[in-house]
């Protein structure tokens, strides 16, 4: 029986007995020796695993930065803490108000101002006039300085008399019925309503291009006069065959309108050009 490497110890006296106590002794040491190095391996185990973890929180805090303290991290702001999402800047407005557009009759009731050309075309365009359902064919057209050559009776003077520049006329037929509008230039809007409001006599039929003389010689026919801006104008409506007009002759009285109605509006439009000009918009 082996009790060692050394063998087992003896008693006094050599007598081959066992020493007890001593055995006793020598197994209590071991026993002492084995739980210290149980200790010992318990604690380099223990420094393995912190260095472990140790490695995991600083491969976790990215790019091998140190890793947060439990204090620093407290000492963050908190998700809800944290700025919202930011607005992009609200625009802004001037509290200034634009300007008015222009007013297109401020363009064409004064000479200052009124700067598009006065010709036969600018006003009275093409070879026929269309006005809903109704086309009317243009015959001859004139434009003159003379302003009383154009007239009949009183009117001409009363043109001059008011300042009256130049007149443009022309004519327009269908259905044996014929028109002849005439327009005057003046330089202010007050002239041209004055003439208007004094008018008597009457503008001279034009004939030509295809327009035979009508409302001449005494026959009976429908003439009208009006304004708008610097400009006065005047129509004369007859039969071609030199029939007299009566107010049962819807059909003269519907011509004369008409030519009415499209003389108005050509002169409005020309303010409006102008009008849209001066603001750099473009006009319908």
């Amino acid at each position: 029986m082996s009790f060692g490497q050394g063998g087992p110890s003896w008693g006094p006296g050599d007598n081959h007995t066992p020493d007890w106590a001593a055995l006793a002794e020598e197994s209590a040491a071991r026993s002492r020796r084995k739980r210290w190095l149980m200790i010992g391996g318990g604690a380099l185990a223990t420094a393995a695993v912190g260095a472990i973890v140790a490695t995991a929180v600083i491969t976790a805090n990215g790019n091998g930065g140190p890793a947060r303290s439990e204090k620093n991290a407290s000492e963050l702001p908190a998700p809800a803490d944290l700025p919202s999402e930011t607005t992009a800047p609200e625009p802004s407005f001037s509290s200034v108000a634009p300007p008015p557009p222009p007013d297109p009759k401020d363009f064409i009731s004064d000479a200052g101002k009124d700067k598009a050309p006065v010709t036969v075309d600018a006003f009275f365009p093409g070879k026929r006039l269309t006005m809903g359902d109704r086309v009317y064919a243009k015959g001859a057209a004139a434009q003159t300085r003379s302003c009383a050559s154009t007239t009949q009776g009183a009117l001409g003077s009363i043109l001059t008399g008011n300042g009256c520049e130049q007149v443009i006329r022309a004519t327009y037929r269908k259905d044996g019925v014929a028109v002849t509008v005439g327009l005057a230039v003046f330089r202010t809007e007050a002239q041209a309503r004055k003439t208007a409001q004094q008018a008597a006599g009457g503008i001279a039929s034009l004939s030509g291009a295809g327009v035979p003389t009508f409302c001449r010689g005494g026959a009976v026919c429908r003439r009208t006069a009006n304004s708008h801006g610097r400009y006065a104008y005047f129509t004369v409506s007859g039969f071609t065959n030199g029939k007299n007009v009566t107010r049962a002759d819807s059909n003269v009285f519907a011509v004369g309108d008409d030519l009415t109605n499209f003389t108005f509006r050509q002169i409005h439009h020309r303010g409006e050009v102008q009008a849209s000009a001066a603001v750099g918009a473009p006009v319908a």
